[in-house]
């Protein structure tokens, strides 16, 4: 059920908001034309039932002081179309209906003609009635029984309606029965008109709503847009603070966090390039007074470490200036620049090799990214797959969103417990994957560092024909 809604329901701001008070829209609109349509049908029945009950006891004091030869005249002059009257020796009713209404229509003919006679009223759409004097509505198209008004049948039109009938028995000072059955004409024309205003409506609602909320979340939308810039690793910039209140508290908060994180990156990496640069002089003076040393085993072992001191701080610094010298982003084709990286290694006799791109399959595939910084992530993944796992395989693959750059070597893996272990800087694992001493430990915590300052990520994977696999996955461009 929770996926269903989900589907159903719009991701968007607008879109849900649209859809919720088009709901709301719908359902008051349907209560409100079952309470109007109740409401005047009452006021129809309130209404004609006067005029009905003023008519017929009329028609009852008129008939009582005429002779009974003329009665058969004036009750034909007395019916319409919509009602029709007839004299019986029997009542039409057999009883008075039940209901306010009803009750309401016989309370007002016995206060026009009195108590002294038998009255019977009723309302309905199937009002019973005998056979031959039914009442039939001329506005339907139907005849009406026993009536010989043919200027009353002529003027029939047939027109949707919903009768109601409004029928009486009342008894004259004959003994005889007058009998009366008035139709009422419920046009259907309501509910088309309901739904115009309601389509109406829905649509004034709709454009309102899209103006409006596209309007409000046009902050909202400039916000994420320099958080995703920020996350990768971009110059920061202010965000205009807009909108209403809360949206405003929110892109001043997080303009202030997007000052002190650079501020503080700023810092650390200031701090990291003053202590590795003022390293130098000393490590150069340990050299020289190395060579003071008497044993030769004891100052080759020295020199050895101040080497290894050197390339670290030189690594380090290298790190330090890539991180304040950042380069522009640029938009790049993925497929020629993975095939210009294995062209520079197998010119220098490196096996690296290059298994699949979108290229080969006649796609470019353009990702916006820092080129060099990007190329360096992936020398130090290619440089680690050839020094420890004898070989390199390069892919390329596009998933929706993401381009993946898979590099496989054929070495003997990392255990699984040290996958993200060996991404701390200086953290070297030689022993696990080949005697030969390599590197300082920063090439994998560069390449992590420029990956994720990308929006990307970096993981490792033992493959499970032996060997590791590094995986790096990157944002793509819109094309």
């Amino acid at each position: 059920m929770k996926r269903l809604w989900n589907r159903v329901l719009p991701s968007s701001l607008a879109g849900q908001l649209v859809g919720l008070i088009l709901v709301a829209i719908v359902a008051t609109q349907l209560f409100s034309l079952w309470l109007f349509t109740d409401e005047r049908r009452l006021a129809m029945l309130e209404l004609a039932g006067g005029r009905v009950v003023a008519r017929t006891a009329a028609l009852v004091e008129l008939l009582d002081d005429t002779p009974v030869e003329l009665h058969d005249q004036i009750r034909r002059a007395a019916s319409s179309p919509l009602t029709y009257y007839w004299i019986s020796d029997r009542p039409a009713l057999s009883r008075s209906g039940s209901g306010a209404t009803v009750q309401r229509i016989r309370r007002a003919l016995i206060e026009e003609i009195g108590t002294q006679r038998q009255i019977r009223t009723q309302i309905g759409r199937n009002v019973e009635l005998p056979r031959r004097s039914r009442h039939r509505n001329h506005i339907s198209g139907a005849r009406v029984s026993g009536a010989n008004d043919s200027s009353a049948r002529n003027r029939a039109r047939p027109t949707r309606v919903i009768p109601l009938v409004v029928a009486m028995s009342v008894q004259l000072n004959s003994g005889r029965w007058l009998n009366m059955s008035a139709s009422l004409n419920m046009q259907r024309g309501s509910l088309e008109r309901v739904l115009v205003s309601v389509g109406l409506m829905a649509v004034a609602t709709i454009l309102i709503i899209v103006f409006t909320v596209r309007r409000l979340t046009r902050p909202l939308r400039n916000l994420a847009k320099a958080a995703d810039q920020l996350g990768r690793g971009g110059e920061g910039s202010q965000v205009i603070e807009a909108g209403p209140r809360e949206i405003r508290s929110a892109i001043n908060a997080f303009n202030i966090m997007q000052e002190r994180l650079t501020r503080y990156v700023q810092d650390r990496t200031s701090m990291l390039a003053a202590i590795s640069h003022d390293l130098r002089t000393p490590i150069t003076s340990l050299r020289i007074r190395a060579e003071f040393v008497d044993d030769e085993e004891n100052r080759n072992r020295i020199s050895a470490t101040l080497d290894e001191m050197q390339r670290m701080v030189e690594a380090t610094l290298a790190f330090a200036r890539d991180e304040a010298n950042r380069e522009p982003q640029s938009r790049v084709d993925l497929g020629e620049f993975l095939d210009a990286i294995v062209t520079d290694y197998q010119d220098m006799g490196k096996p690296v090799r290059l298994d699949a791109t979108p290229a080969q399959d006649g796609e470019r595939t353009i990702v916006s990214f820092r080129p060099i910084a990007v190329k360096r992530a992936l020398r130090n993944l290619i440089d680690n797959a050839v020094r420890y796992g004898n070989e390199a395989a390069i892919a390329c693959s596009v998933d929706g969103d993401l381009v993946s750059i898979t590099i496989s070597d054929g070495g003997p893996g990392i255990p699984e417990e040290r996958l993200e272990e060996v991404f701390e800087p200086f953290l070297r694992l030689e022993a696990s994957r080949s005697e030969k001493t390599g590197g300082i430990g920063l090439g994998l915590a560069i390449a992590r560092s420029n990956i994720h300052a990308h929006g990307g990520t970096l993981t490792l994977k033992n493959r499970q024909e032996g060997g590791l696999m590094a995986i790096v996955q990157l944002p793509r461009a819109a094309q």
